[in-house]
């Protein structure tokens, strides 16, 4: 008898706890009900004191809910955060020597009108005009600004051929060369002449950084298209790259790996790392190098082809594309995306055309948007109808 008393017992409290347990449930299942899960919480009946019951009957709730609420909160300031992180700026660097600073200045003002992304642009200049470039800079417009940050930097060659180095060429030219050496937590930089006038998104060129293959560190275009009027195939007393050589006015570097790589060359028969070929090339070369460090650059490349991309002449449109008859095909299609304006055609009246997009953007006083201009060299009896168009337009 004791047995099924005892077994009674058992399946009674067996009976108790089962219907504690299904009762839970169904009150959690209900209260939980559009929760956890779905990710829903209760809004807040207008006008409501803390506590009250909504028109749902639901209190306040449960810390599950807060704790969804405080993930939710932490991944949306995690997401806004990666969002606002600012990209990492696009690097321009100029050299300024002598008269250059109203010219630099112009070239800085074409190239922030048509940029799109964050640019640091990196000035190498003589000291004496460092506190003119700071004083212009700051002047321009805040929202102008806000686009661009920059550093001013002094002129710096290896002290012991500092002066060789400068006199290279035209004044400071040679700059370029140390770049890599100079700029160490650089990654990659769009070098460009004084005389350059952006006419597109330098966004653009950069982008030509994606195109590189994993030999590539640098890209330029040809100095001729035409090798019938080509400087370097007809003159050149030293090695050059391509057909027609490479023109350096306009020169996208991915630095990091121009600091790795050993460079192979006609010194030696092991290869030499950036900082170890400059000097042995120069003093090599010296006597027979016309255009300075120009030159160095294509006796480089002439022995390390596979580490250059060329860029179409449309992103670097000199005088010499028009003045034995156009020879820029990419520019006659698509239009000229970089105006290069040596000879100093900015200044004298040899090229109307080059000098009124110049005179244009310098005198520009109102920071508004910038409409993509074309311009292209028309013969002669054209060019000052051409001029007078440009300087009006809207650059």
């Amino acid at each position: 008898m004791r047995r099924y008393i005892r077994a009674l017992m058992l399946c009674m409290v067996f009976a108790v706890l089962s219907g504690v347990y299904v009762y839970s449930k169904l009150f959690y299942s209900d209260v939980s009900f559009g929760g956890a899960k779905g990710g829903f919480v209760p809004q807040r009946v207008p006008g409501a004191r803390r506590g009250a019951v909504d028109k749902s009957g639901l209190q306040n709730p449960h810390w599950y809910n807060r704790y969804i609420m405080r993930q939710r909160g932490q991944m949306e300031a995690a997401l806004t955060g990666v969002q606002s992180r600012p990209e990492p700026p696009m690097h321009l660097a100029v050299v300024a020597c002598g008269e250059r600073l109203e010219e630099t200045l112009t070239m800085i003002k074409s190239v922030v009108l048509f940029s799109i992304k964050q640019l640091y642009v990196h000035i190498f200049a003589e000291d004496q005009l460092h506190a003119s470039f700071m004083e212009a800079l700051e002047s321009w417009p805040g929202f102008i600004r806000s686009k661009f940050n920059y550093t001013v930097y002094s002129i710096h060659f290896p002290s012991e051929n500092a002066a060789e180095w400068k006199k290279l060429f035209k004044p400071c030219a040679s700059q370029r060369l140390f770049l890599p050496l100079i700029l160490k937590d650089v990654d990659s930089i769009v070098y460009v002449d004084s005389d350059i006038l952006f006419l597109q998104p330098v966004d653009r060129l950069w982008g030509f950084l994606s195109q590189f293959n994993s030999s590539q560190l640098a890209a330029m275009a040809p100095e001729h298209e035409e090798p019938r009027i080509a400087w370097y195939n007809r003159f050149a007393r030293h090695p050059f790259y391509g057909r027609t050589g490479i023109n350096s006015g306009v020169m996208l570097m991915n630095m990091t790996r121009m600091r790795s790589l050993f460079f192979k060359n006609d010194m030696t028969s092991v290869g030499l790392r950036w900082e170890e070929l400059l000097m042995p090339l120069l003093q090599k070369y010296k006597l027979n190098i016309t255009w300075g460090d120009q030159d160095l650059l294509n006796i480089i490349f002439h022995y390390n082809p596979e580490s250059l991309l060329e860029f179409p002449c449309q992103w670097n449109y000199r005088p010499d594309h028009c003045i034995y008859g156009s020879n820029c095909a990419s520019a006659e299609e698509n239009g000229i995306y970089i105006l290069h304006g040596n000879r100093g055609v900015y200044h004298d009246h040899k090229q109307p055309a080059f000098r009124a997009v110049y005179e244009a953007i310098k005198k520009r006083q109102r920071w508004t948007e910038t409409k993509e201009v074309e311009v292209l060299c028309l013969p002669d009896k054209f060019s000052s109808s051409v001029a007078h168009g440009v300087a009006r337009s809207e650059v």
